[in-house]
C-alpha cells in the first residue's frame, strides 16, 4: 500500500544518463513508496528493448544533426524527445503496481489544463483520438516502471523524420504519416509549457495518492552507481544491438506488436536467433532466441520448443505464443 509520495526532476538533457537515473530509482525504490520522476531528453529516439534500430530509425541522419539514439528497458516502439516532451516515470515496488492509478495522474493533469483526454488501447492517452502521450512498462526484481511522454510542444516535422514507422503499422493505426497521428497539447491548451505540466503534475501526484510529495534530494543518489549505469546505456552495443548475417528471415505484424524473426543456421541447427519487435511485453521476446538456440532446424522442432518453454504462462502470453506458432509453421522450414 502507498503511504509515501516522492518527486524527483532532473535539468539534464542527455538521455543516457536521465535512462540511469530512471534505473537506479527503480532498484532502489522502498517499500510503500511510489516515485513519481520527470525528465526531458534532447533531440533524441528512443527505441524499444527488442527492437532493431536500424529498422525503426534513421539513425544517420539523426546523428548528422547531433541527435541522440538510445534504447530503454521497456518494451513497445520508437518515440521521439526534445524540449517540447516531458517524460513521466512511476516507480513503484511490484505490489503497488497500478496502471490505472497512475494514468489517473496523468488524466488529472491534462484535465486540470482544460484538456479531457482518455486512454486509449493498450498504451496510448489520446485527445480526439490523436495521440500525446505512449505508455511502457518493466518489471524486475521486486519493482516495477511505467514510463511514458507527453507531448507539448514537439516538433512533429523531426519525429517524421527521424523515425521509419512501417507502412504496415501506420495503416494499423488508421492514419497515413507520424506526424498526422501524433498531437501536441498545445494545440488544446494555447500557451500550455512544460513547466505548467510539470506543476499541475505534481497536484495531480498529491491528489490521486493522497499525500503531499516530497522532493528527493540530489544528495540522496548514488552518482556512482548511477554513472555505472549511463555507460550501460551509452554502450554502442547495447544502442545498435549485435547484428548477425541470418539463413533466413521473416515477420509478422499481429494485434499486439509486429515481430521480425532471423534464423542463422549451421549443420542443420539453429545457431543464432534475432528476434526484433515492438511488443509491450518485452520479457516475452526476450526468452524467444534462446529457446530456439540449438533446436534442429525444423519448424516442427521450433514449435515444441515454443510450447514446452511458455507452457502455464498466462492467457495473453498463450495468445502470443500461438501467433509466432502460426508464423514459424508457415514457413514450413
Amino acid at each position: 500500500m502507498i503511504h509515501n509520495a516522492l518527486l524527483c526532476t532532473t535539468d539534464r538533457l542527455i538521455p543516457y544518463r536521465n535512462l540511469a537515473l530512471e534505473e537506479y530509482l527503480m532498484d532502489t525504490v522502498p517499500e510503500g513508496t511510489c516515485i513519481l520522476y520527470l525528465w526531458r531528453n534532447q533531440n533524441t529516439v528512443v527505441i524499444g528493448r527488442n527492437q532493431n534500430c536500424w529498422k525503426e530509425c534513421r539513425v544517420k541522419e539523426l546523428e548528422a544533426d547531433g541527435g541522440h539514439l538510445v534504447r530503454r528497458l521497456s518494451g513497445g516502439g520508437a518515440v521521439f524527445h526534445d524540449l517540447g516532451n516531458l517524460n513521466f516515470t512511476f516507480l513503484v515496488r511490484k505490489e503497488d503496481y497500478d496502471v490505472s492509478r497512475q494514468l489517473d495522474v496523468i488524466l488529472r493533469a491534462v484535465s486540470a489544463c482544460g484538456i479531457e483526454a482518455e486512454k486509449s488501447g493498450r498504451n496510448d492517452i489520446t485527445v480526439d483520438g490523436r495521440k500525446f502521450s505512449g505508455n511502457a512498462f518493466y518489471f524486475s526484481g521486486k519493482s516495477a516502471y511505467h514510463h511514458g511522454t507527453i507531448l507539448i510542444d514537439v516538433d512533429k516535422e523531426k519525429a517524421g523524420r527521424y523515425l521509419s514507422v512501417s507502412a504496415e503499422k501506420i495503416r494499423s493505426k488508421g492514419v497515413d504519416s507520424v506526424r498526422s497521428r501524433i498531437a501536441n497539447l498545445n494545440e488544446f491548451c494555447p500557451g500550455l509549457t512544460v513547466n505548467d505540466m510539470k506543476r499541475e503534475l505534481s497536484k495531480a501526484f498529491g491528489q490521486v495518492y493522497g499525500t503531499e510529495p516530497k522532493i528527493i534530494s540530489p544528495d540522496s543518489v548514488d552518482e556512482r552507481r548511477v554513472e555505472e549505469l549511463r555507460l550501460k546505456f551509452s554502450n554502442p552495443d547495447w544502442i545498435y544491438g549485435v547484428q548477425m548475417p541470418f539463413s533466413c528471415e521473416f515477420s509478422r505484424r499481429f494485434s499486439w506488436g509486429g515481430v521480425g524473426i532471423g534464423l542463422r543456421v549451421q549443420g542443420g541447427v539453429i545457431a543464432g536467433v534475432q528476434v526484433d519487435s515492438d511488443a509491450m511485453d518485452e520479457e516475452f521476446i526476450r526468452r524467444i532466441p534462446p529457446c530456439l538456440t540449438g533446436c534442429p532446424f525444423s519448424s516442427e522442432e521450433a514449435v515444441k520448443r515454443l510450447r514446452t518453454e511458455f507452457s502455464g504462462e498466462s492467457e495473453e502470453r498463450s495468445q502470443y505464443e500461438a501467433d509466432i506458432e502460426r508464423l514459424l509453421t508457415q514457413q514450413q522450414f
